[in-house]
């Protein structure tokens, strides 16, 4: 690799070890081992290389957590849609673990928007594509096909992530299931069934 694809891994690693706030040149560059100058050189500024990497750590997790082994996908027949659903979520809570790291840095980036103009903007087009990717892998909805409520979709599925993310890193005993995201779907499509007896 040369000093470009260098500094990336190693502001990658930094934003994983210390986040965005604790992560300083001289970081990116003991990790990576380069110089200061080859950051002002290859991307402008420590924060435009920092945004570049959280990009790429989302992306590296979005392909861990919720897309499915092609083979597997060509072999089935296409699952219904609340088993494509729940799949995907059982991907997306199994990915946990190993993925702490960058939920947490997502929640961290959430709190840096207000003051981060530059990081605002370059997370305007990937959370769009995203919601795209949401919406196809969670709910098998055709972006290019049926954009519209691809784009309905993806907001609903990005909303359900962000508030399980929480769930998850706050208290995971407690924190959704697949099971418990598909059947509270359910629950929300059938409507308010009748009340418990004696309830107002």
């Amino acid at each position: 690799m040369g000093h470009r694809e260098d500094l990336l891994e190693g502001a990658k690693r930094c934003l994983l070890e210390k986040g965005y706030a604790r992560t300083t040149a001289r970081d990116i560059v003991a990790a990576s081992g380069t110089n200061l100058a080859s950051i002002g050189y290859h991307y402008g500024s420590k924060d435009a290389l920092l945004n570049l990497a959280f990009l790429r750590l989302t992306e590296e997790w979005g392909d861990l957590a919720t897309k499915e082994d092609e083979g597997e996908r060509e072999a089935e027949a296409p699952a219904a849609p609340l088993d494509q659903f729940r799949g995907a979520w059982e991907r997306v809570i199994g990915s946990f673990e190993q993925s702490r790291a960058v939920w947490q840095l997502q929640m961290e980036v959430v709190s840096r928007i207000n003051t981060d103009p530059e990081l605002q903007k370059a997370l305007v087009g990937p959370q769009r594509e995203g919601r795209n990717g949401l919406a196809e892998n969670m709910l098998g909805i055709d972006p290019a096909a049926d954009p519209e409520r691809a784009r309905v979709a993806g907001l609903f599925c990005q909303a359900l992530l962000a508030g399980v993310m929480v769930q998850w890193l706050m208290d995971p005993e407690s924190a959704p299931s697949a099971q418990d995201l598909t059947d509270g779907l359910k629950l929300v499509l059938e409507g308010r069934g009748p009340a418990p007896e004696g309830a107002q």
